[in-house]
């Protein structure tokens, strides 16, 4: 009987609250002459605060045509905007900004969301060695990675140098799918100074070329290794996590003008094995055994900075120059 009091409670206080919210928003327009998408967009600078306002306001509120305006095709937006002006009585010629805003910011939302339809895609895909585009993928990632060592064979205990487990890497590439070959090959070729830097240290972390005063100073005399193209495709669990759960909206209003694509996606990964790599050297861990809990802890630090609405995850090698910040 108590939980049936406790439901009915929370469930009257949450139409309490939605009710007072809608009379707030009837007052607010009277006394502005303005409706919530106008002063969001007159109000909130441009980039994750503005978005994700509008994104909210729209999925919150009692009009089918705004409700669904958050996932049309991206050739219907101008459309929508127009019907959208029509239906809060809003002058375009004496609000152009406006128009223009909605368009922004539609644009970045009904992108992140065909953006994790693209990534769900890459990931239900399997990699297949009977596929040649897929078989020449993983070769290439062998050549960017390993550019003065000739691969001996398909098959071969070769693959573990950079990070497999196995002598074919396919069975590897099961959780993820084609997603955690295309992020591998997509760092090791756009930044491949930089990932061939990061394996080196896997192998050898006592002979990293990284900050070697710094790992004196930490005595990091037990430092150990780890498996890069397995801690690659984890990190692309983490970061495809990221994506569907929204956490990456904050970064990705902040830094895509229009709507991310696969390519912001890639760069992130980048980013963020790039940053994995740094805090694996910081936390110095006792032996492999511990990964999962750097990776947590990564993870929610990640989580924490995201959770900043003026927050980009700021890369800084060339595989990122292409990226605009607002």
């Amino acid at each position: 009987m108590k939980h049936f009091l406790r439901m009915l409670i929370q469930v009257c206080l949450f139409f309490y609250c939605k009710f007072l919210w809608r009379c707030l928003k009837f007052v607010m327009r009277k006394l502005t002459g303005r409706c919530e998408l106008q002063r969001i967009c007159y109000n909130t600078k441009p980039g994750a605060s503005r978005t994700m306002k509008i994104e909210t306001s729209l999925r919150d509120s009692k009009s089918k045509l705004l409700q669904t305006s958050v996932s049309v095709h991206p050739d219907a937006i101008e459309k929508t905007i127009e019907d959208i002006m029509e239906l809060k009585k809003i002058n375009p010629d004496i609000n152009p900004q406006l128009g223009i805003s909605l368009q922004a910011c539609l644009l970045q939302i009904v992108g992140y969301r065909n953006l994790i339809a693209d990534v769900e895609k890459l990931r239900r895909e399997p990699y297949d060695s009977d596929n040649p585009q897929h078989e020449e993928m993983l070769l290439q990632l062998w050549k960017f990675l390993k550019p003065n060592t000739p691969l001996e064979s398909r098959i071969s205990k070769q693959w573990c140098e950079i990070g497999f487990q196995g002598d074919d890497p396919k069975t590897d590439f099961r959780g993820m799918g084609l997603l955690g070959l295309y992020n591998l090959q997509y760092f090791a070729e756009r930044d491949a100074a930089a990932a061939q830097q990061v394996l080196s240290d896997s192998l050898h972390p006592k002979c990293s070329k990284f900050s070697k005063a710094e790992w004196e100073k930490k005595r990091m005399d037990k430092a150990i290794g780890y498996s890069f193209a397995i801690v690659g495709i984890n990190i692309t669990d983490l970061a495809y996590n990221l994506l569907v759960s929204g956490a990456l909206k904050t970064h990705f209003y902040n830094i895509a003008p229009e709507a991310p694509t696969l390519s912001h996606f890639q760069q992130t990964f980048c980013y963020l094995m790039h940053e994995f790599h740094k805090f694996w050297i910081e936390e110095d861990p006792m032996d492999i055994m511990e990964f999962n809990r750097v990776r947590e802890k990564f993870r929610k630090r990640i989580i924490k900075q995201l959770q900043n609405p003026d927050m980009a995850l700021c890369p800084h090698f060339a595989a990122s120059e292409g990226l605009i910040n607002m």
